[in-house]
């Protein structure tokens, strides 16, 4: 097979630009052209914002199309006079339908962030971290019409560390796609790429976040919500309240031992965090911010506070 491969690009968000990115480093393929979301309005102005594929695809010359959706005739029509090997898709954010799948002599390949079949859908990085799993990784699916059922083509994991937050792990999951995209591509060229079905016994469905999730119900043990604080961080960001306040936890620890106390009783509160008694052990709370303020540093909050080192006060009423 000629070890130059003629490739559409489709993604959306930062973790697909790192993929991107390594591709276009290795100079051994040409990108004919990137599909990403159309421009979206972000920000208070609500001016109409390119996506960081976008920007990054202009950045280096590389045609744009940016269909609102690919079900139509003409936009498939568009797609298939691109006479392209592979079409790689990265949290491209759009449904393609069978034309679209079948439209490139390869088909198309997507990086998922998870081992699958474990955590199919649209938030693996978060329903990992909340689901306590020791491990996670990238998969490279050949794409099917299914949710992420297609056989998989190569698999690259690494631990969940205890202090990962879904923003660490995504940076570090976007560079190992990344590499595990490098080493497929490879596969098909040389003609070793196999493909393994998915064992549908064990897959599990990582479903979208949803900002309700993020509130933190403290009769819930310690360690569950350390967890939520580590999985919402970035977005939507783990919260509960102070007299009525939003008060959102950007970091937090599991302490040993229980206090007694009912769950969400503040137990004590110096520069080192404040401690809180949960159903089930007691949390630390390290990093805060409140309403209309920005995230401080548990010593640096109190000063503000300072009536929350008395013990007694009640989180979340």
């Amino acid at each position: 097979m000629n070890d130059h491969l003629k490739i559409i690009f489709a993604g959306t968000p930062e973790f697909a630009v790192v993929a991107l990115e390594a591709l276009l480093e290795t100079g051994k393929h040409e990108i004919c052209a990137v599909y990403t979301q159309p421009d979206r309005p972000a920000g208070r102005g609500r001016r109409l914002q390119a996506s960081p594929v976008k920007r990054a695809a202009l950045e280096h010359g590389l045609p744009v199309i940016q269909p609102v959706s690919l079900k139509g005739a003409e936009q498939q029509q568009q797609l298939r006079a691109l006479q392209a090997d592979l079409m790689v898709v990265v949290a491209y954010g759009l449904l393609l339908p069978g034309a679209v799948l079948h439209a490139p002599r390869l088909g198309c390949i997507n990086i998922h962030a998870s081992l699958l079949p474990r955590w199919r859908g649209a938030a693996p990085i978060q329903r990992a971290i909340l689901a306590g799993d020791r491990e996670t990784g990238v998969s490279i699916m050949q794409m099917d019409e299914g949710l992420d059922t297609g056989p998989v083509l190569h698999q690259l994991s690494t631990p969940i560390y205890p202090d990962d937050t879904a923003g660490i792990l995504h940076d570090r999951l976007a560079t190992l796609g990344a590499q595990a995209l490098l080493d497929v591509l490879g596969l098909i060229v040389d003609g070793s790429c196999s493909a393994l079905p998915q064992d549908e016994d064990k897959a599990t469905y990582a479903a979208k976040l949803e900002k309700h999730e993020a509130l933190l119900q403290w009769n819930a043990p310690a360690a569950e919500l350390e967890r939520r604080v580590r999985a919402f961080n970035p977005w939507p960001v783990a919260r509960t309240s102070l007299r009525g306040e939003n008060l959102r936890v950007w970091q937090a620890q599991t302490l040993p031992g229980s206090s007694g106390e009912a769950p969400g009783t503040i137990l004590q509160a110096s520069r080192d965090g404040i401690d809180v008694a949960t159903g089930e052990g007691v949390l630390r709370l390290l990093r805060l911010q409140s309403a209309g303020g920005k995230p401080l540093d548990a010593g640096a909050f109190l000063n503000g506070h300072p009536e929350l080192r008395r013990p007694g006060t009640v989180l979340g009423r």
